[in-house]
């Protein structure tokens, strides 16, 4: 454990960081999982948009944010023939 004061204040920012980037992390999966389930056109700018979101606040990388975005138009292109 940390003595100094702002590594105690540093270890409780990167536990409460670490939770709201998991909570992120999650609800993109899942609503990348209700896309795969449905292949509804209605759910890719949801999905896109929360991707964008969670680049611009750090938790993923913006490459990896294209590439869910590549993907879902991907699917839902298979899913229109």
């Amino acid at each position: 454990m940390a003595n100094i004061k702002a590594n105690k204040k540093s270890i409780r920012q990167s536990a409460r960081r670490a939770e709201h980037n998991k909570s992120v992390r999650t609800r993109l999966k899942s609503l990348m999982k209700s896309f795969a389930s449905a292949a509804d056109a209605k759910l890719v700018p949801t999905v896109a948009s929360s991707a964008d979101k969670a680049v611009k606040s750090g938790v993923i990388h913006r490459n990896k944010a294209n590439r869910i975005k590549a993907r879902l138009a991907k699917k839902l292109a298979a899913a229109k023939k």
